[in-house]
Order: C-alpha cells, then structure tokens, then sequence
C-alpha cells in the first residue's frame, strides 16, 4: 500500500468508522507490524466490528481500482 493510500486509509478509518486515533496508533506499535494489515489487526485486537471490516474490505477494493478513462 502506498503512502498516500495509507493516509487515505487511516483517514476513512478515523472520519467514516470513528476508530479512535490512539487504537490505530497501538496497532502500528505492534511488533510485526505491517501497513497492509492495519485493519485485520485492529480487528484482531477487537478494536473493530466485523461489519466495520466488512466496510473497509469494501473501501480497499475500491481504492486499488485504477481510474477509467471516461472516453475508451
């Protein structure tokens, strides 16, 4: 995951899921720690619901999508 969608990520964390700032940041401290997995972890720590990562499966799916040209 890039930097900027990284950003992006903890940012639809914060503002759509309400996750607290200080859940991500104990997630990021985790030994073993690796941005792609921010959000099974806090899922594991119990930090979030399964609806919450129903809803950021359904986010980083749409974020990885390459943007399509209007005209082909």
């Amino acid at each position: 995951m890039s930097v900027s969608l990284q950003q992006k990520f903890i940012e639809y964390l914060q503002t759509e899921l309400d996750i607290p700032t200080n859940s991500i940041t104990v997630v990021q401290r985790c030994s073993g720690y690796c941005p792609g997995q921010l959000h099974m972890l806090l899922w594991q720590y119990g930090l979030i619901t399964l609806q919450q990562l129903e809803r950021i499966f359904d986010w980083l799916e749409t974020a990885a999508m390459p943007a399509v040209p209007a005209e082909l």
